[in-house]
């Protein structure tokens, strides 16, 4: 068992299957030792192997700033599931290099930064300082496919 795995499992995190493609793309696309890892939102599997949302709706309106953190939290544990699909070993992230998240915003709602630092943590918690703290970027959005509170795209550098 590799590092990261060790680290997941000491966290009590156990990667779900990546979650399935919703359109034309695919998980991740590796160029050198830079990997564009697919936007994501914050899915589980269900019962029947579908993906379910746990948390829905706009944050400021139907859910919290915790509630938005938690599914922030989902966000890059599928993230992590979607980059281990790619390259196969976490052990090989040299560093999560740059994340975009979205918000479905209500009107006034202004802590987006608090809400992705759900996803921030996390990569913090498992990479170490090191290698999850990364450049970030957080955008208010009207709207998110299937009224997802957060959908996040990262940018990783992995080894050769």
């Amino acid at each position: 068992m590799g590092k990261i795995e060790q680290r997941l499992k000491e966290l009590d995190i156990v990667l779900p299957r990546p979650p399935k493609a919703v359109a034309n793309y695919i998980s991740g696309v590796k160029v050198g030792e830079i990997l564009y890892v697919s936007g994501t939102i914050g899915t589980i599997p269900g019962p029947d192997d579908e993906d379910m949302l746990p948390y829905k709706g706009k944050l400021g309106k139907e859910l919290s700033i915790e509630e938005g953190y938690q599914s922030a939290r989902l966000v890059a544990i599928n993230h992590l599931a979607m980059i281990k699909a790619v390259i196969g070993d976490l052990d090989n992230v040299v560093r999560i290099v740059k994340m975009v998240g979205y918000i479905n915003a209500a009107p006034g709602f202004k802590d987006a930064p608090k809400v992705l630092n759900g996803a921030s943590d996390l990569f913090v918690q498992v990479f170490g300082e090191d290698r999850g703290r990364h450049a970030r970027a957080a955008l208010y959005q009207n709207e998110l496919t299937i009224d997802a509170p957060v959908e996040n795209e990262i940018t990783v550098q992995v080894k050769p």
